[in-house]
């Protein structure tokens, strides 16, 4: 701030306050959070380094006359819809990369989650899927529909891994079914980002959003939002609802 007016931050009236956090919005178009560090910042060091009491930088004073936080931006979630699903998931060229971004869809995972995926987790008989260690370190249980259970014995039946249903490729003349690790999230990222280009569908939507296609197209057929909020995790029905808006 005083590089923008030249002069020491003690000589700056509360006007040339007001200015530069107008250039930092205006001009700069720096980011909520940088505002808002920005804000805290200069409210910090006039309050306490200089002892100086601002209106400009008091929260409870009358309005107009305070400078308010930028607040985060409410952008409606993306979905696609079933037909776009599965538009998408035919143009992955990999068998493995396809099955496990269907998996993430039909049982509304998280990335993590889905390539964290083991054998043990697999529950046949009662067509469920056990999801460990989920956000919050919580586990839980989802439906596993037969045609990705389906797929998952193929895959398994691929590379005959004892432990991760999605390994992590190995160098050449490695088996897979070695590895050590599974997969890397930023590999799937980057094969459904080309899959989403390839297929045409003009949305902008990462693989959190088979996530929230899966809750909306889940409410869509009528599954109660209670359901739906054990099946994704939360710990509060307002952000399962979020997921369906």
């Amino acid at each position: 701030m005083a590089e923008h007016h030249h002069k020491s931050p003690d000589l700056i009236t509360e006007e040339e306050l007001r200015l530069y956090f107008l250039y930092l919005k205006n001009d700069k178009q720096v980011s909520r959070s940088g505002f808002n560090i920005a804000l805290c910042g200069l409210k910090f060091f006039y309050e306490q380094t200089l002892h100086r009491e601002w209106v400009t930088l008091d929260p409870s004073a009358s309005s107009g006359q305070a400078l308010p936080r930028r607040t985060r931006e409410k952008k409606l979630l993306a979905v696609l819809s079933i037909a776009e699903v599965r538009q998408i998931l035919m143009c992955l060229r990999r068998p493995y990369y396809r099955v496990c971004l269907t998996t993430i869809y039909s049982c509304g995972l998280r990335l993590l989650e889905g390539v964290h995926l083991q054998v043990t987790d697999i529950d046949s008989e009662r067509r469920m899927l056990h999801i460990r260690h989920g956000k919050g370190d919580k586990d839980r249980y989802v439906p596993l529909p037969e045609g990705t259970l389906t797929l998952l014995r193929q895959q398994w039946s691929t590379y005959h891994h004892p432990v991760w249903l999605f390994p992590a490729p190995t160098r050449a003349g490695v088996p897979m079914s070695s590895a050590t690790q599974p997969m890397d999230e930023s590999g799937v990222q980057r094969a459904f980002k080309a899959a989403l280009q390839e297929s045409g569908v003009q949305k902008v939507a990462s693989v959190h959003t088979l996530r929230h296609s899966y809750a909306t197209h889940l409410l869509e057929a009528g599954v109660n939002l209670r359901l739906i909020q054990a099946y994704l995790g939360h710990s509060s029905p307002k952000t399962t609802a979020l997921y369906t808006t």
